[in-house]
């Protein structure tokens, strides 16, 4: 059931994929929103009780239907409710639309409407940015929304209560943004615990997804990037991701001084790529060629991911 229901979801999203602004989403961020309202005191405390009163307000529902529909055997209804999860969980092509528009108008040498693609999508300034910066910060942040909104949600989803383990994923990954990166939220202790709770929740699968990229690319220098290189990033899960993901399509992604779709400053602009230790980072320049190589890397990682399941859910099937 398991691996059907993710089938049918990602097709059902190809078909009709659902807007990053639908109003489920809308709904969940307003919830998101009340729990800081209320809860914010400026103690850590204070977020870690908002952090789990909101995720029972969401995962309990989410698995009571589940289990209703089990304990009846009601298994054809249990698999709709699968794929309706999975469905609004996933996020395969919320924003592969900036990806794609952007490859397009680099393509066409149109670099102003990329850069202000970009700008939309990362909510980044972008003014004077070349081509190269364009394209490597495109293919940054398609590799860590691929993973955040596709793969994490992939592995959850196989734990024992699948649609609430998918759904705390994603609320998970929506809280470490949200009551941490906004500009009046960046110096509160209110967040604290949403981040160091997603750290954990998302350790495993992000180094699923950086193995997954190494598999399906340049294995050999996808893992000595991320040996010697994903420490060096601000974020360890962006590290591991953005350095595997890397190094599997032989491009040099970020540096020691930044993480994913954050803009070197003006002053930082001409830091070469070697690090703090003298050692240089491997790779080439992210160009138009590096965007048609992620769309490779993310599909077969994609297949592969597809591959590992239908075999774990055979072997279930068959135990």
């Amino acid at each position: 059931m398991t691996f059907l229901s993710i089938l049918c979801a990602l097709l059902i999203e190809q078909l009709k994929p659902l807007r990053a602004d639908n109003p489920i989403y809308a709904e969940i961020k307003s919830l998101a929103m009340c729990m800081e309202t209320w809860f914010n005191a400026g103690d850590p405390g204070h977020g870690r009780i908002g952090w789990f009163l909101m995720m029972a307000a969401l995962m309990v529902p989410t698995a009571l239907i589940y289990w209703v529909l089990i304990h009846y055997n009601l298994p054809l209804v249990a698999f709709v409710w699968n794929i309706l999860i999975v469905y609004l969980t996933l996020g395969f092509r919320h924003y592969s639309h900036y990806f794609t528009s952007i490859q397009l108008a680099l393509s066409a040498g149109d670099e102003a409407a990329a850069r202000a693609l970009l700008a939309e999508w990362t909510k980044q300034d972008t003014v004077g940015m070349e081509a190269n910066e364009i394209a490597r910060i495109a293919v940054e942040m398609s590799l860590i929304t691929t993973h955040r909104n596709v793969f994490g949600v992939f592995f959850w989803f196989l734990m024992p209560l699948g649609p609430a383990c998918a759904v705390m994923y994603r609320v998970a990954e929506y809280l470490a943004r949200a009551w941490n990166e906004p500009e009046h939220m960046r110096n509160e202790a209110f967040g604290r615990f949403a981040a160091r709770a997603f750290y954990w929740i998302d350790w495993i699968p992000a180094r699923l997804t950086a193995i997954a990229f190494a598999v399906v690319g340049n294995f050999e220098d996808a893992i000595y990037a991320w040996r010697n290189f994903a420490h060096r990033w601000q974020d360890e899960a962006i590290g591991i991701i953005l350095s595997a993901g890397g190094g599997a399509m032989g491009v040099r992604l970020g540096t020691p001084l930044e993480t994913a779709a954050k803009v070197l400053p003006a002053d930082a602009a001409t830091v070469d790529s070697s690090d703090s230790e003298g050692e240089s980072v491997p790779g080439d320049e992210p160009s138009l060629r590096a965007l048609q190589s992620t769309v490779g890397l993310v599909w077969r990682a994609l297949l592969l991911w597809m591959l590992l399941l239908l075999l774990l859910s055979g072997a279930v099937w068959l135990g």
